[in-house]
């Protein structure tokens, strides 16, 4: 009933920025928390930023200072603004969202199928 859908990963360079971007559609009535999670090869996937829909945020030390979420309630989408790239953020990037449904009791949680993010040095 709700679809999330991941824009905007690719290469990078070490040093250099990306953004992500997260929209999502279907039978939503609202939405609560929205997140980025990665994963990288061998690795368990990871909480990367948080924010509420206060406004909120969150984030991994590995990427405090680096990393921005943002969201534009009024496109129920969510953004990863990801300056000072290195190596280590190469991974699998995945939108996460708090949505209850139109006709729904409470907010279930869903995913993205993911982006792919590959920093090189």
């Amino acid at each position: 009933q709700v679809q999330l859908a991941e824009s905007g990963g690719g290469l990078g360079q070490a040093g250099g920025s990306l953004r992500l971007s997260c929209a999502a559609s279907g039978r939503i009535f609202r939405i609560d928390g929205m997140a980025w999670y990665r994963q990288a090869p061998g690795n368990q996937r990871e909480l990367v930023a948080s924010m509420t829909s206060a406004g909120r945020t969150s984030y991994a030390d590995s990427v405090k200072g680096r990393f921005t979420i943002s969201r534009d309630n009024a496109k129920n989408t969510v953004y990863l603004q990801m300056n000072s790239l290195k190596p280590e953020d190469t991974a699998v990037y995945y939108c996460n969202a708090e949505v209850q449904v139109f006709g729904g009791f409470r907010a279930d949680n869903y995913w993205g199928k993911g982006t792919l993010v590959t920093v090189s040095s």
